[in-house]
């Protein structure tokens, strides 16, 4: 295997054998197999990729797929049928919840166990076992038996253990859905470093988080790669086809195909800004004809445009300026109930604010008839925003919050430049009035 490869999947196959009857079973040995009493279920089939050293890869695809059976795989805890899998170094898995504890041991048993078979020696687990324990932060649960425990308990004691053994590749299978929000922070503070050095494969349902973390993403899909690519030609893809499953054959929706190459972000000069300026230079640029995305043909997006109300540009802003959103669309076919609204995200796909018209047309259902233009518009402040490349998402749907059917659903409507930005802290910035530090004298 090469040296800048971490793991190498060659034709990986796994089968299995489904009896109609426990006596095939009896009859499948006794025949020796000269005649053939099962079915062959094939839960992945000839599936080759290759994962470079210090890459994040996700894992996508629904229930089914062969993602579990894949990564099992990987970590060694599942045999291939045919093909081979090459993996250079130490490798942790957490995987789907209840795998690697024993139920009856205690929490502090299951850590020595684990680690041992990690790799660590007992001395080893010795010296980091307060680590782990300060990590998982469970008290004194640590003592008991873990068939006692919570699931976000056992997700805890499990992620403290893999982050503990020096891993060169991590393995994570969606159990950190099941966390409560300050410790899932805390392991996403720990992936963040883990990538700095470690090969991290990541499967996940949330394809925000996928973009998020990744760099490129397979596709699985009943056991076969539907897709490689980056994660966020992989997510938009996958994202759309899960769409048209829930829609079924009530509505198809075609992909919008991208046109030109989409443009780069240019920096543009730094700005000279006085103490405790916020400002910005924000230039807005329309790309409805590059956009990806899908359609149904009932309706159409024609127009994404983001207006300055404070300053007489409507092209150029700086943050904190008074905005408008106006999304213009066509309806080929009657509408009961539209719905108009668009997200901002960041180049990591994380959604950083947005709106649509449900809360408006529940209360005044707005019909529109085949061959009527319509708009929505949205008013409020723009955000301060750090240096970079933001984009767009426009929809058009129609229906309800419980029932709607997205009609026209565009990923980069418009893209929005920022530079020479001051803000530093988080993902939006906000305009401090007043900075000070006092000195109290008073006793």
């Amino acid at each position: 295997m090469s040296s800048d490869l971490a793991i190498k999947i060659n034709a990986v196959s796994k089968a299995y054998e489904i009896y109609g009857k426990p006596i095939d079973r009896l009859k499948q040995t006794i025949w020796r197999g000269r005649k053939q009493f099962y079915q062959e279920f094939k839960a992945l089939d000839n599936i080759s990729f290759d994962v470079h050293v210090g890459q994040t890869v996700g894992i996508v695809g629904s229930n089914g797929a062969g993602k579990s059976t894949l990564l099992q795989m990987i970590c060694g805890t599942l045999t291939p049928t045919s093909g081979e899998i090459q993996v250079k170094g130490r490798i942790a898995a957490l995987l789907e919840l209840g795998a690697g504890f024993n139920p009856d041991f205690t929490g502090r048993e299951n850590v020595f166990m684990s680690a041992t078979i990690l790799g660590l020696e007992q001395h080893e687990i010795e010296s980091r076992f307060e680590k782990i324990a300060d990590f998982a932060d469970i008290g004194e649960f640590i003592e008991q038996p873990v068939k006692t425990y919570s699931s976000g308990m056992y997700v805890r004691l499990a992620f403290s253990v893999i982050a503990h053994v020096d891993a060169d590749i991590l393995v994570i299978d969606e159990a950190l859905s099941v966390g409560d929000a300050v410790f899932t922070q805390k392991c996403m503070r720990f992936i963040r470093t883990f990538q700095e050095h470690g090969t991290l494969l990541f499967v996940s349902h949330d394809m925000g988080s996928v973009q998020n973390l990744c760099q490129s993403a397979v596709w699985l899909s009943d056991g076969y790669i539907k897709q490689i690519g980056t994660a966020k030609e992989v997510t938009q893809s996958y994202l759309q086809y899960s769409l048209q499953k829930v829609y079924g054959d009530d509505q198809a929706l075609d992909s919008i195909s991208a046109g030109d190459q989409q443009r780069e972000y240019e920096p543009q000069p730094e700005q000279k800004l006085t103490e405790n300026s916020y400002g910005a230079m924000m230039s807005t640029q329309g790309n409805l004809t590059r956009a990806r995305g899908w359609k149904t043909g009932a309706g159409e997006i024609v127009s994404v445009k983001l207006m300055n109300l404070t300053s007489g540009s409507n092209d150029i802003f700086e943050g904190g300026e008074r905005a408008r959103m106006v999304i213009g669309a066509v309806a080929h076919q009657d509408l009961v109930s539209p719905i108009l609204g668009f997200v901002v995200k960041d180049r990591l796909a994380q959604d950083l604010f947005g709106e649509n018209t449900l809360s408006y047309s529940a209360k005044t259902p707005t019909p529109v008839r085949a061959g009527q233009k319509f708009k929505a518009e949205f008013e409020f402040h723009l955000p301060m925003l750090p240096n970079g490349q933001y984009v767009v998402m426009a929809s058009l749907a129609d229906g309800d919050l419980i029932n709607n059917i997205q009609h026209h659903y565009l990923h980069d409507a418009v893209i929005i430049n920022v530079s020479s930005s001051k803000v530093r802290w988080g993902l939006v910035g906000v305009p401090f009035e007043r900075i000070s530090i006092e000195v109290d004298d008073g006793e």
